[in-house]
């Protein structure tokens, strides 16, 4: 094989980089749905079934991941820095997974996937947010959500820039999911569920840390 002929074969065309990662987050969604209703069966047999938490929990959680998931595929598709690819690709497909099997919980107890304002299972703890005069923008973004705008100019920027929006929104983002993990902690009743929060929040402690490292070497402001 000549030279020309083994780089062409070494190099594959970005859109097809985007396009797997895609796929193995869809992968990893439908994987956590299919591994979900064991345990969860379980618990129910047990008859420690789940509560207003755990439920709310479990379908605040999927709206929070997707957007997590649609921002990293953002940046994995338009970065140059190898240490924000592999950060990107990690929380899409991680979450991805974790949106399944909460999808899988819902399903396996019987309950919608939609239910009550956000964050209103949240009221009994330390951390929670009671405010039923709250709009939906203003509940997300206590969540620590985007807001359309700032994912429209996440899209538009490039380089640097878009480095350095990423990491911000991200760790706000996380920080917001750092809560809720602490609440369905303290408020839940499915052993899974409550297990799944912890390693939640460790995870993304852990990814708030390293991005605020990314945040200092790429000399982010604000």
């Amino acid at each position: 094989m000549s030279d020309t002929e083994a780089a062409g074969r070494a190099r594959t065309p970005w859109p097809l980089v985007a396009v797997g990662v895609v796929l193995v987050a869809a992968l990893a969604f439908a994987g956590g749905r299919f591994t979900a209703f064991g345990t969860l069966a379980d618990a129910t047999d047990a008859g420690t079934g789940p509560n207003a938490a755990d439920a709310g929990f479990a379908r605040d959680m999927q709206v929070h991941h997707a957007q997590a998931v649609e921002m990293a595929m953002i940046e994995y598709r338009a970065t140059s820095d190898e240490e924000l690819r592999v950060l990107s690709y990690d929380i899409a497909t991680a979450q991805s997974g974790q949106r399944g099997e909460m999808f899988g919980w819902l399903v396996g107890w019987g309950l919608p996937q939609s239910g009550d304002p956000l964050m209103s299972w949240m009221s009994g703890a330390d951390h929670g947010h009671a405010d039923d005069a709250a709009t939906t923008e203003e509940l997300e973004a206590a969540m620590g959500m985007a807001t359309d705008e700032e994912l429209a100019r996440l899209q538009s920027l490039s380089g640097a820039e878009q480095d350095c929006l990423f990491v911000e929104l991200m760790i706000r983002h996380h920080a917001g999911a750092i809560e809720m993990t602490e609440a369905v902690v303290e408020l839940g009743s499915v052993e899974r569920v409550i297990d799944t929060a912890r390693q939640m929040g460790e995870n993304q402690t852990a990814e708030i840390d390293a991005m605020q490292d990314v945040q200092e070497r790429l000399g982010c402001s604000g």
